[in-house]
């Protein structure tokens, strides 16, 4: 995941866009049930290490998400992979890192949402620490160059109707070779790194309104999907 905009306040289901930037040959799962220990969990699931980069629990609405980050781009060998996080952060919520061994892992920023908090996690591949957001609007990316994101978008999103003006300016151009864009496309030594999945989410206690897409940018190439 590179790009998360969130809009809180409590009391309220949490309003989520999320974009994920990846290897396009990297394939993966639209959103589903996918994990029979977490029934209630919907998310994308990554075909490489089973995990996923955006989870909503319909039971109780919360939602956890993950972006990498560049201080440790790379996990140890048998280190549990990031994909793991965003599961683990809808079923133990808060507590999440006493469930899981995090020496050796990658870095990376996890993003979790509920109606009571909104509180964001970096692990720099040695330290972990932790943030709680005040009412309003938040965009998290994946830091380094793509913090421009943040710069240049924070107050659009403050400023637009969710759903309907979010995904307005995610179609206001298509895939650019620019750290600051929502959909990106890089190309180097034959390999292509680009938006390969954009989701809103507006979750509840016993109910998920989810809409999705591999083409975000496109209008009408979503997807809508209502559980309860």
């Amino acid at each position: 995941m590179c790009t998360v905009a969130v809009r809180w306040s409590q009391g309220r289901p949490a309003e989520i866009l999320a974009l994920r930037d990846e290897l396009t040959t990297r394939e993966f799962d639209d959103p589903g049930q996918w994990w029979p220990e977490f029934p209630a969990v919907v998310a994308g699931r990554d075909r490489a290490a089973g995990g996923t980069w955006c989870a909503t629990d319909v039971a109780t609405g919360v939602s956890a998400l993950v972006l990498n980050r560049p201080e440790k781009r790379l996990g140890d060998a048998g280190a549990p992979s990031r994909g793991l996080l965003p599961l683990l952060g809808v079923a133990h919520g808060a507590d999440w890192p006493a469930e899981i061994r995090l020496e050796g892992m990658a870095a990376f920023s996890l993003v979790l949402a509920t109606e009571q908090r909104l509180t964001t996690w970096q692990f720099d591949g040695e330290r972990l620490t932790s943030a709680e957001h005040p009412e309003g609007t938040l965009v998290v990316t994946s830091g380094g160059p793509e913090d421009r994101k943040a710069d240049r978008w924070l107050a659009r999103f403050a400023e637009a109707s969710f759903p309907d003006g979010w995904l307005a300016l995610v179609h206001e151009s298509g895939p650019a070779d620019d750290p600051s864009a929502l959909a990106v496309r890089h190309e180097q030594d034959g390999l292509v790194y680009a938006t390969v999945f954009g989701q809103l989410v507006r979750a509840a206690p016993g109910s998920l309104r989810l809409e999705y897409s591999r083409r975000p940018w496109i209008p009408g190439a979503w997807t809508d999907v209502v559980l309860t």
